[in-house]
């Protein structure tokens, strides 16, 4: 309850000892150490104000009557209601609202079964990578349950949406959170799980121009992304812009058209001789002038 950890019913517990000489009996809570030495039962029992929640007994003894049980039943009765209401719920009657950031999480999926091979990769690969990167634990069975376990929230999330995007092709619109791993001059290369890797174009960097590369990132950060579009062969088209936009709510402080640039002029287009053969100048051995090759300045 400290931990935030939501609970149906708050739990206590109390050991009941026996001692018996001949036909004589007596049962007692709260035995020490010495008592519980000399004792013929350590008769444990938990549960809640409703009832019992599990019962465990260490017996020296060949046997107990039904007296015997039925007396330390009532007595470690009254004895958790007592620890329940005199020291549990006085201390906190209710589990805290939000949970404590050093409890332990874990989230868990279900992934089709001929798919398993991809989460854990070759030798493991996959799947140590996902943990190391994370710093969480993951198990998966063999029905395609996944586990995954962790102190910090964020990052249990973070490995769930890893193995969602690895078992389950990107949708364009889908925001992740990559690394990159390779630079280019025309963008980014980042991987958003281990075998699904984009382009960044580096007119799709930042909401502002960018003039290089690696004035936004490089190699090893993680960025967020969004899909805009995967072609006809798999491959996938990011974003950092758009997810800027979208998730931080940033300004483009520019404009970037889709359209395609139109063809430059060729240059010599300006120096073309549109005379008809027959009038254009002749060299000396007879053959025609190129005209279109710029003359050499005279001294």
């Amino acid at each position: 309850m400290a931990a935030g950890v939501p609970i149906k019913a708050p739990v206590a517990g109390i050991s009941c000892g026996l001692i018996t000489e001949g036909d004589r009996w007596m049962t007692m809570v709260d035995i020490q150490g010495l008592e519980d030495f000399f004792g013929d039962m350590d008769f444990k029992v938990a549960g809640t104000h409703e009832g019992i929640t599990a019962i465990q007994m260490d017996l020296k003894i060949d046997g107990l009557t039904p007296e015997m049980v039925k007396e330390a039943l009532e007595k470690t009765h009254r004895a958790r209601d007592y620890i329940l209401d005199e020291v549990m719920l006085k201390a906190i009657p209710e589990p805290r609202k939000e949970l404590s950031k050093y409890a332990p999480k874990m989230l868990s999926t279900l992934i089709p079964v001929d798919k398993i091979r991809e989460v854990i990769g070759s030798g493991g690969k996959v799947i140590q990578k996902i943990c190391a990167e994370c710093n969480v634990k993951v198990d998966v069975e063999e029905d395609g349950h996944v586990f995954v376990s962790g102190i910090d929230a964020d990052n249990c999330q973070r490995a769930m949406t890893i193995i969602d995007t690895i078992v389950n092709d990107p949708e364009p619109g889908a925001i992740y959170n990559g690394k990159v791993t390779r630079i280019m001059d025309f963008g980014a290369f980042v991987e958003i799980a281990p075998g699904k890797e984009g382009l960044v174009h580096i007119s799709r960097l930042d909401v502002k121009r960018t003039e290089k590369v690696t004035d936004v990132v490089n190699v090893g950060d993680e960025v967020m992304v969004k899909v805009l579009e995967i072609d006809d062969k798999g491959r996938l088209n990011l974003s950092r812009r758009d997810a800027l936009i979208e998730v931080e709510g940033l300004t483009p402080e520019n404009e970037i058209s889709d359209s395609p640039r139109r063809p430059a002029p060729r240059r010599d287009d300006r120096r073309r001789d549109d005379r008809p053969r027959e009038d254009r100048p002749r060299a000396s051995n007879g053959f025609i002038a190129n005209t279109n090759k710029p003359r050499e300045p005279k001294d």
